[in-house]
């Protein structure tokens, strides 16, 4: 199913299909694609920030956070440990982003540790100046906890984000510019954070397909997250007479 054109519909449009698209991904993840002993929940809260959907590991064993990636490919669903393809993949200089580094201990939620966040913007975190600003200061803070985040962009850029919020994101961790390629403002990206920080981008325009994306548990070791199959899910819900106007036949 092809990326749709939201700006066709009000907020309040948008809101309904982004919840639904949470859920799906929700469902998804804790289907069978995250392995055992990792979990998904919808609209929690980490570092301050309310993602839509949280990936956490259970505290039942204490591990050795170096090894992750060899006991996580023996339990549950599918780990891969190669970097994936996307379109763009960048990282920053190892030492400008320790200098970016927090001390703040790792926060917890119901005792389980948050390894990864995914969040759907809304028209409402580009409303305005303070509300993008926070937006990047969130995920921002996230990463520097070394939390890994999936970012969906599927709003066009406005003048406070030129070229989409993974602009202002990777401005303010690495301190280089973004610019997204001619005819492609809408934008994916994934960001596995370790001791230097990684963006895996998917640059796309409306009518395009949407690409699966990683989500990563651990450095070097993530999922693949059915985008596209649970999009069409989601949208699916979306009421029939609000379906015709976003795809632009009634």
């Amino acid at each position: 199913m092809p990326a749709h054109d939201w700006t066709r519909v009000e907020a309040g449009v948008f809101h309904d299909f982004h919840h639904e698209w949470i859920s799906e991904m929700k469902r998804a993840l804790n289907g069978g694609l995250l392995p055992q002993g990792y979990y998904a929940m919808a609209e929690q809260r980490a570092a301050g920030f309310g993602p839509d959907v949280l990936a956490l590991e259970s505290q039942v064993e204490e591990r050795d956070a170096a090894d992750a990636p060899s006991y996580l490919a023996e339990e549950g669903g599918t780990l891969l440990l190669a970097p994936p393809r996307a379109r763009i993949a960048v990282e920053t200089d190892m030492e400008y982003f320790r200098r970016k580094q927090s001390s703040v201990v790792v926060r917890h939620i119901s005792g389980d540790r948050v390894v990864a966040m995914v969040e759907i913007v809304s028209l409402g975190n580009k409303a305005g100046r303070a509300a993008i600003r926070s937006f990047v200061e969130k995920a921002a803070e996230l990463l520097e906890k070394r939390i890994h985040l999936l970012i969906f962009d599927l709003l066009p850029p406005g003048a406070r984000d030129p070229h989409g919020v993974h602009g202002l994101i990777w401005e303010e961790m690495s301190g280089a510019d973004y610019e997204a390629p001619a005819g492609l403002p809408l934008t994916l990206a994934a960001y596995e954070s370790s001791l230097s920080l990684r963006a895996y981008v998917e640059p796309i325009a409306v009518g395009d397909t949407l690409p699966d994306m990683p989500l990563f548990l651990e450095p070097g070791a993530h999922i693949l997250v059915p985008t596209e199959a649970t999009y069409a899910r989601a949208f699916a819900a979306v009421p029939a007479r609000w379906r015709r106007v976003i795809e632009g036949s009634g």
